[in-house]
């Protein structure tokens, strides 16, 4: 059963980090791209960042260009967004989505989805 599970996921104040993993079991990461999303109370759900199989190539969304940082253990079959100076705007469900893809990362077209950790930024 191919299965992607979140982690990592709090309450931290305005300017703290975290740090989210994904970990997935009963498949290998090494030929899927990873993509995080998050979904706000009321808001849509909005393409966060991602990465392609190999590492190589990432994207993040203007929202969090500069603050987060993306990354993978293919060893350890997780992958990692590393979230610093966090805003309350930052506040939402964080998911991880896997598609078997070598080259690039999309942010659409994700066939496996986590559950989701839950990330809240307030003072």
């Amino acid at each position: 059963q191919l299965q992607l599970v979140e982690s990592g996921g709090g309450l931290v104040q305005p300017g703290g980090s975290l740090r989210l993993s994904c970990a997935a079991s009963g498949f290998t990461l090494n030929s899927y791209a990873i993509g995080w999303f998050r979904q706000a109370p009321g808001k849509e759900r909005e393409g966060v960042s991602c990465i392609s199989s190999s590492g190589e190539s990432t994207y993040y969304s203007d929202s969090v260009k500069g603050r987060f940082t993306v990354s993978r253990d293919n060893a350890k079959n997780t992958v990692y967004l590393q979230m610093n100076r966090l805003k309350p705007e930052d506040t939402a469900v964080y998911f991880c989505a896997a598609t078997r893809r070598i080259f690039g990362c999309p942010m659409a077209g994700y066939g496996y989805w986590g559950q989701g950790t839950q990330v809240t930024v307030s003072s």
